[in-house]
């Protein structure tokens, strides 16, 4: 049938995703991480992978009832806390977008002057802090809380996080965030 594409295996998606945020600089080698859920099981990037070598079959399973499974990136509480506070999420992406961090370390929330980013986010993004002594403990309840008010957020001086209900939309707000953060910056300030 002409224009069929078989569906991808589910972790195989995720990897290729995943490296796509290395490939376009809103990862470094090894930072960020992602999940996605396929029924009960949440696949989950292992801690401290390298995004350019990473295989499918080196992801993490875990639940949302037994927790993180052993070597599950650190954030896989965040991940597991953000599934429940949103069932609807079937994938979730952390990123390290040098423009979204640099334009949120005031604190204060980002509210995109592009058409596409105003599109994307009328009502801005959220930017949440416990700080980073705190990060592990409280990011979970405060991320997920996030995300389940909007498709995206930033830890303030850390990184963003997007869900979606597909992997591609949760990439297509990570890349329009970053976009509108770097149009933000070349406005010159009065």
């Amino acid at each position: 049938m002409r224009g069929y594409h078989p569906p991808m295996d589910i972790k195989d998606e995720l990897v290729r995703y995943f490296r796509w945020l290395r490939q376009y600089g809103l990862n470094d080698s090894h930072s960020g991480n992602a999940s996605v859920r396929d029924g009960d099981v949440v696949w989950v990037t292992p801690t401290g992978c390298c995004a350019d070598t990473l295989r499918p079959e080196e992801l993490v399973a875990c639940t949302l009832e037994d927790g993180p499974g052993p070597g599950a990136s650190m954030d896989a509480p965040l991940h597991l806390a953000s599934y429940t506070a949103d069932p609807a999420a079937r994938a979730l992406l952390h990123s390290h977008g040098p423009a979204s961090i640099a334009l949120t370390l005031s604190g204060n929330n980002f509210h995109a002057q592009d058409f596409e980013g105003c599109y994307h986010f009328p009502d801005g993004v959220a930017v949440v802090d416990a700080g980073y002594d705190d990060y592990l403990a409280r990011s979970p309840a405060l991320v997920s809380a996030a995300l389940a008010h909007g498709r995206i957020c930033i830890y303030r001086g850390h990184g963003v996080y997007a869900s979606g209900s597909r992997i591609d939309l949760a990439y297509k707000w990570t890349c329009s965030l970053e976009h509108s953060a770097r149009i933000a910056s070349l406005v010159p300030r009065p």
